[in-house]
C-alpha cells in the first residue's frame, strides 16, 4: 500500500529512526550538515576503522539520509536536508497534536480550579491591622 503524497510510509520512517539511533551516525549527520565530506574525514573524529565508517554511511544510505557522489577519484557524502526536514515535519504533526491536548488540559483545570479572592491566604490577624489602619 502506497503512503500519502507527501507522508513517509513506515519502512522509510523505520529506516531513518533505527539509523539516528546510533550515536556514531547522528554525529556523522551532524558533520554532514556542515557540508559535503569522505569516508576518511567522517572518520577522523572516531577511534573505529574505515571499513565500519563505510558501513554506517551504507546505514544512512539505505535510510535516504544521505548520497553519494562521485567527484574524480573522490566519493563525498552528503546530506539530503530534505529527508531531514520529512522526519521534522512527521514528529511536528504529532507534537502539534500533543501540544493542542495539553492547551485543552490546561482549560479545564483553569476553568475547575477556584478563584482566590485577594484576601485568600491571610490570617484573622492581618485583616485586624488593616481595620485598625
Amino acid at each position: 500500500m502506497d503512503a500519502e503524497p507527501g507522508v513517509e510510509s513506515d519502512e522509510t520512517l523505520d529506516r531513518a529512526f533505527l539509523a539516528l539511533a546510533d550515536p556514531v551516525r547522528r554525529a556523522m549527520i551532524a558533520r554532514l550538515s556542515r557540508g559535503p565530506a569522505t569516508v576518511n574525514e567522517l572518520a577522523e573524529p572516531f577511534a573505529i576503522t574505515k571499513q565500519a565508517v563505510s558501513r554506517h554511511i551504507q546505514v544512512l544510505e539505505h535510510a535516504r539520509l544521505v548520497t553519494r557522489s562521485r567527484e574524480a577519484q573522490r566519493r563525498p557524502v552528503h546530506l539530503d536536508a530534505a529527508a531531514l526536514e520529512r522526519l521534522t515535519a512527521w514528529i511536528d504533526r504529532y507534537r502539534l497534536v500533543a501540544e493542542a491536548q495539553y492547551r485543552r488540559l490546561d482549560a479545564v483545570l483553569a476553568a475547575s480550579t477556584p478563584r482566590t479572592s485577594p484576601r485568600a491566604g491571610r490570617t484573622g490577624a492581618d485583616t485586624q491591622k488593616e481595620k485598625e489602619s
